[in-house]
Order: C-alpha cells, then structure tokens, then sequence
C-alpha cells in the first residue's frame, strides 16, 4: 500500500500546455441499441476511460491528454443516460448488464478485441462488472474511489444501505422517480455541480426529506473553474438526471441480475487508487477490507492499493496529473 501527499498545484499556464486540448476528436458510435457519445485522443494500446456520477467524458479531459501524450489511445465515453449519449425512458435499462453490454458493443465497433480500463465511482462499479462478465476484454484495471465488494447473497444493495444510514442517505433518497431531479432543478444545475464536484466530507451524504440546501463554495478550488461548471451544466441541463440516477434505481435489480455470479473472483491485473477525503473511503469496515486481505481475496491480481492523503471524491480531477502518471506507471508493465 502507499501513501500520496497532496503536492503544490502546478501553474494554470503549465497545466494548459500539459492537458493539449486540440487533437481530441468527437464522435457517435451505434452500441447495444443507442447512440453513444465518444471522445477519443492518441494512437496505441488503448485506453477505455469510464466516469462517475454526476459526470461526464469531460471528467476524464486531464487522462485524455496525458495518455494520448505518452502513446496510448485513450477512449473515454458519455455512459448511457449521459451527455450526448441516448436516455432510454425505462429505469430498468441502466442495469449493469445494458451498461456493460453498451461498452462490449463498443470494442466491438472500435474493432478493439481488448483494453485496459480505467473507472471511478460509478464507471469504477460498472468496471468491475466489466471484468466479472468479461475478462476477456480488460487487460488490466486502474480502479478509482469504488472497491470492488463481493455480492451480498442476504441482503439487497439499497436495502443496505438503507440499514447503514436511514432513509436520507442520497442511494435510498434517489429510489422515487422524479423526486431528486425536481430537488436538483429547484437548487440550479451549476450549484448543484459547484457544491458536489467540491465535497470534502468523507461522512455519509445525506439528503433530508425536507429543507436541504446545499451550501455553494465559493470561489471554487484551484482544480475547478467556471468554464469546467459551465461545460457539466450545459449538458445536464440539456439531457437531465434521470438517466444517471436510474443507475442508482437499478441496484436492487442490479443484486437480483448478479445472482449467477455471488462468489467469483476479479481475476484481472488491476491497481486502485482511492483518496482519505472519499466517503467511499469511509464506509463502515472499509478500510479494513481494502488493507487486510478481503480486497485481495476477492482480487486475487491486486497488485497496488494507493492512498492520496487529503484528496476528495473527485481524484482524477482533482489530482489530474497524478492520476495519469499513476495509470501510466501501471499499465505500461503490461
């Protein structure tokens, strides 16, 4: 296991020359039954790249450079229900198996037999499926904020976590079609991604029935500006929330799906990566699981588990250099 400290911020002008935005071409690839939107960047091995909620292939922008930079091709994808990629109406669409399905369709379409893959948060979940359903497509893992955690035969997820933290944790708050996104709508889109983007409270998020108001920072963080707010925004308010919460709503669908697969193994090369500032980092027993053997049980080719001291949710923007050298330092054993 190692330890990162949080190191001084680069200059902007450095930064802006590091991150090359130009060569990043934008394209639409017909996946599984929906149109989806891919960035891509490079030539080389290539490079899937999956976000997280509330995001978008633009939280990737730093990777997508550095990457391309170093000789990979990166790949990095609106999810389905994201961006400009197509939201069917049915919640039962964004189960694990459509979403894993939309990224087999696109190696497919790509002409790309395998990968490595890069997730967090939620495309960090729907990696480790990727991996449990096809291995054959990973070859190797850099995993970010989201362990991997066995299937619990007893219990659904949302029920879970329901017992964990009441009714007002955000995973049980988001189950009402309609609810969270008339919240979201009434709080302002921008707020919504100034206050989350910039989360530091490793405690459990919680969102009560009535009266929660989140307070917006201001000014933001040296890793955020207002043109990266306006760029999630602009496309949040274009394409919703429904269809990234729906992967929330379909956990216990999720659970029911997974059944064949209670027990198996993560059998493919991977590294994870997660910050002390993540709340992820500070589930009940977590810490435990991920430093004294469970994770490693469970992911038997775990070779690296790194720790960045004082960093949130948001690692790969947050710290968006390291991040890459961290995935570049990985994958070019392979």
């Amino acid at each position: 296991m190692l330890y990162y400290r949080e190191e001084g911020r680069q200059s902007p002008q450095r930064e802006r020359e590091m991150e090359g935005a130009s060569g990043i071409s934008h394209r639409t690839v017909e996946v599984n039954g929906i149109r989806m939107h891919v960035v891509e960047k490079g030539e080389g091995p290539a490079v899937l790249l999956l976000h997280g909620f509330p995001e978008l292939w633009y939280s990737w922008r730093h990777q997508i450079a550095g990457l391309a930079a170093r000789g990979y091709r990166a790949i990095a994808p609106d999810l389905r229900g994201y961006g400009d990629t197509d939201a069917p109406p049915d919640v039962a669409s964004y189960s694990a198996l459509h979403i894993v399905g939309d990224l087999v369709a696109l190696l497919d379409a790509l002409a790309l037999p395998h990968v490595f893959v890069v997730g967090h948060d939620w495309g960090a979940l729907i990696a480790w499926y990727l991996c449990m359903f096809r291995p054959d497509k990973v070859k190797a893992l850099v995993n970010l904020s989201v362990a991997f955690m066995p299937r619990n035969p007893a219990m659904k997820t949302v029920d879970y976590f329901r017992k964990l933290y009441g009714d007002d944790y955000y995973i049980c708050r988001f189950q009402e079609p309609g609810a969270i996104e008339a919240r979201f709508a009434q709080i302002g889109t921008a707020s919504i991604f100034k206050t989350l983007l910039q989360s530091r409270d490793p405690g459990p998020f919680l969102i009560p029935k009535e009266g929660w108001d989140l307070p917006e920072k201001s000014p933001l963080c040296s890793w955020l500006s207002e043109e990266d707010i306006n760029y999630y925004a602009s496309k949040f308010d274009k394409s919703g929330f429904t269809g990234p919460v729906n992967y929330y709503r379909c956990m216990n669908l999720n659970w029911e799906l997974t059944a064949p697969w209670t027990g198996v193994q993560i059998k493919v090369p991977a590294k994870f990566i997660v910050g002390d500032l993540d709340l992820t980092y500070h589930y009940p027993g977590i810490q435990d699981y991920i430093h004294n053997g469970g994770f490693k049980q469970n992911v038997p080719l775990l070779q690296e588990v790194v720790v960045m001291e004082g960093v949130g949710h948001f690692i790969n923007q947050e710290k968006g250099h390291e991040i890459t050298d961290h995935i570049y330092d990985f994958i070019q054993k392979f």
